[in-house]
């Protein structure tokens, strides 16, 4: 085996191109500690820098692997090339738990969001090589993936269905997991690997749709260094022909090195290298936890109507998303809810139905089951992006929201600032204080049998009784 990842290793690296909340920023480390955070990269060979202690990047999603097609789902499976950015050995200790485990996931950008559309279960890692694809490397006997060294696992690898294990057995946040996994047998064909609805591929029914493929290590050494934020990457696939019931995927242009997937929203989302400067992204850091990354963008889509679009992603935090709630002024109309989520699968025990998602009084709320009821709920688990959406008949002001934990903790919830419905101007506000009462009043009775643009409310050149009639209609 170790003679053909070695052959499998050359054959790749030659072609590897507030109380009881926190409030986020883009920058914010929480009391994570003082965690060095690497600008993101580009390219499958360069834009390295060193790190403190053991770091495991994603340094080229290289090939695919397709399997096949079950009842509408094909399997694939995605090569990951890793590099220690690190200045200490990264370990990889087979038959324990002192290796990386590699996940692998597939992303959708069409129509103005970011959908995820696939995701495996996780290959554990079972020898290092000592490959040249991140700088010099020092080399080592496998059991480390030594300073500045890469090493390929291949898209067949990762495949493997016996070396793929669950999810949920995985503390992302501090790199800790059972060994040897327990899981059910693997189905055949797309068992445990990377699954994605044939119709979520099919060019007819996803039009401009532009796919993009990620690879994120997981591993207890780095993770106790602080340096889990930069272990994603992605890359740009595109969906060729349909043969065996499933369509042919592969990478194309360069790989996003340290960058997890929902950054293509904003790379791309308005086509190929065409950023959309609507899309805006936040860092939310959890104390003592993982980091979320929160996407979001307002389009309008009707002369007096709003589109809210908000993709979340758990990086890595074990704790979870239980909620997700945008407060709502009153008088606002809200219109088609929607939470968008992606199954887990292969006998994770997990629940897959779909949050809640509703308008209620003075605000929008999307939930799942609370940790109490239901240990397995349907929670934002790590590795895995969620969607929120819905229409307002106002455009937007910067509002917080609040994404609810799901795990127990010292913090129930985490604030953050968003995009969200502004209040509705009240047009028989005449002296623009915010309330209508006795001022208005006065205001209207003043300007009584004149155009005066203010009093005049509904618009009809006079001052007159409709306008008063507005105006106690409207009382506060």
């Amino acid at each position: 085996m170790r003679t053909v990842h070695a052959l499998l290793g050359t054959t790749l690296l030659l072609s590897a191109a507030t109380v009881g909340q926190w409030s986020a920023n883009a920058d914010s480390r929480g009391d994570r500690g003082e965690r060095p955070r690497l600008d993101r990269m580009g390219g499958d060979e360069g834009g390295i820098a060193a790190s403190v202690g053991p770091d495991v990047i994603v340094g080229a999603l290289p090939d695919v692997s397709k399997y096949g097609t079950v009842a509408g789902i094909s399997a694939y499976a995605l090569g990951t090339t890793s590099c220690n950015i690190g200045d200490e050995e990264l370990l990889w200790i087979s038959g324990t738990n002192q290796h990386p485990v590699i996940g692998q996931n597939l992303y959708r950008v069409m129509d103005g969001r970011i959908e995820m559309v696939g995701m495996s279960w996780l290959k554990h890692g079972f020898f290092a090589l000592s490959g040249n694809l991140c700088g010099s490397c020092q080399s080592t006997n496998g059991s480390t993936l030594g300073i500045g060294c890469s090493d390929p696992y291949s898209s067949g690898l990762n495949g493997s269905q016996s070396g793929l294990g669950p999810k949920s057995q995985v503390n992302a946040a501090t790199g800790h997991f059972p060994y040897p996994f327990n899981a059910p047998p693997a189905q055949a064909t797309i068992g445990r690997r990377m699954q994605v609805k044939v119709v979520d591929l099919d060019p007819a029914l996803n039009p401009g749709a532009l796919y993009f493929g990620e690879g994120h290590y997981v591993t207890p050494d780095d993770a106790a260094a602080g340096n889990d934020d930069n272990n994603a990457s992605y890359r740009r696939m595109t969906v060729g022909s349909f043969s065996s019931g499933s369509w042919t995927i592969s990478f194309t242009g360069p790989t996003q090195q340290q960058t997890p997937a929902i950054h293509a929203w904003q790379d791309h989302g308005l086509g190929v290298n065409q950023p959309d400067p609507d899309v805006q992204l936040q860092y939310v850091d959890v104390p003592g936890d993982g980091r979320f990354i929160v996407g979001h963008k307002v389009s309008q889509i009707g002369e007096n109507l709003w589109h809210y679009e908000y993709a979340i992603h758990n990086l890595n935090s074990d704790r979870s998303g239980r909620a997700f709630e945008v407060p709502v002024p009153a008088g606002v109309e809200i219109s088609n809810v929607e939470f968008k989520g992606i199954p887990h699968h292969s006998g994770e025990p997990f629940a897959t139905g779909d949050w809640t998602a509703a308008a209620l009084p003075g605000r929008v709320l999307f939930r799942t089951q609370n940790f109490d009821s239901n240990p397995d709920a349907n929670a934002l688990r790590w590795g895995t992006l969620y969607n929120f959406r819905f229409d307002a008949n106002v455009p937007p002001a910067e509002i917080e929201a609040t994404l609810e934990l799901f795990k127990p903790g010292e913090i129930p919830a985490m604030a953050v600032m968003v995009p969200g419905p502004s209040a509705p101007e009240i047009s028989a506000d005449v002296n623009g204080d915010g309330i209508v009462d006795g001022a208005d009043l006065t205001e209207v009775l003043a300007a009584w049998g004149t155009d005066d643009a203010a009093a005049d409310i509904n618009n009809d050149g006079t001052v007159d009784g409709v306008d008063l009639a507005e105006v106690l209609a409207a009382w506060q």
